[in-house]
């Protein structure tokens, strides 16, 4: 049977938000059975408990937040795509600021952090949302058209197209493609980090956005170049880091995919409006289990015994 999982210990770690500049203590805690993701403002009195849901989506701009009771946490993605990518199912995460710490800009802090608390299964059958048939989003026309789609497919695979138009992008990969039955989450997305322009930077900080922004969390390109001392962890470092962002705005559906993501120019708005348009329409997916591991998809069996995430 494939199992739900949390993991063994509590384990914490500080950082600052990319967004906010603020400085936040987090703390992953072990959760029982079917709780899912839940975000917790500790700071709060009381304190706010967010359900990691597509639902409780309220902000989109360079980033995912919760949004509930007028509380916030931004920048929910990249712990959502650790999780994602090392199979956890139920875990609390608690924090000190309305932000989850960057980091490297990377989910590979995430995974080490989930990694050193040690994976445990749990006495339940994990629970997927198989799609069922193709649901398609997208905005704007022509050339600026963007779509997000997601099709029937016995596995979890993405397949993501960006176009930049900026030297230092266009010279990269503009294409990536994730298949999980055959790949690893830690050794070929983990690692992609988050970036930007310098040319932004005053009109994102006017927005109250990327004010903890630096070389050490993010690729910061001027209108040439990368201005990043050691360059690029990957080839096509930008387009593994979408793929990578919607991993975790996926998960945000509550539940491991069975599914074929394809996507072209989408962000977290358009993965978010996917997200709500296949929940909005019944007969497009289902909630299963697998008993028998030899039916299980690959992607996911490969979680079991081997620990396919750290192959």
């Amino acid at each position: 049977m494939l199992k739900q999982r949390t993991i063994k210990q509590l384990v914490k770690t500080v950082g600052v938000g990319l967004h906010s500049g603020t400085k936040v203590e987090l703390t992953l805690r072990p959760a029982a059975i079917d709780t899912g993701i839940v975000f917790h403002r500790v700071d709060l009195d009381p304190v706010v408990d967010f359900p990691a849901s597509a639902f409780a989506v309220g902000d989109t701009r360079m980033a995912s937040t919760l949004q509930k009771d007028g509380a916030k946490i931004s920048t929910v993605e990249h712990l959502m795509s650790a999780c994602a990518g090392l199979g956890i199912d139920n875990l609390h995460v608690d924090v000190t600021a309305e932000e989850i710490p960057i980091m490297d800009g990377s989910a590979s802090s995430f995974v080490y952090l989930l990694q050193q608390a040690g994976l445990h299964e749990q006495g339940a059958a994990k629970k997927f949302i198989r799609i069922k048939k193709s649901v398609e989003v997208h905005e704007g026309e022509g050339a600026a058209r963007k779509w997000a789609r997601v099709d029937p497919y016995n596995g979890f695979r993405l397949k993501f197209f960006i176009e930049f138009n900026h030297p230092a992008v266009d010279a990269t990969g503009q294409t990536g493609e994730v298949d999980f039955s055959t790949e690893s989450y830690v050794k070929e997305v983990a690692r992609a980090r988050t970036f930007g322009f310098m040319q932004d930077v005053e009109t994102l900080r006017g927005l109250g956005l990327a004010r903890g922004g630096s070389l050490e969390n993010a690729i910061v390109m001027d209108e040439y170049r990368i201005l990043n001392p050691d360059g690029l962890r990957f080839e096509n470092e930008f387009v593994r880091h979408k793929i990578l962002d919607a991993i975790g705005d996926l998960y945000l559906i509550g539940h491991p995919l069975l599914a074929s993501y394809t996507a072209h120019k989408s962000g977290h708005t358009l993965n978010n409006l996917l997200l709500r348009a296949v929940m909005s329409q019944v007969d497009a997916w289902e909630i299963v289990s697998f008993d028998n591991m030899a039916t299980a998809p690959h992607a996911y069996a490969r979680q079991v015994g081997q620990e396919w995430a750290l192959n």
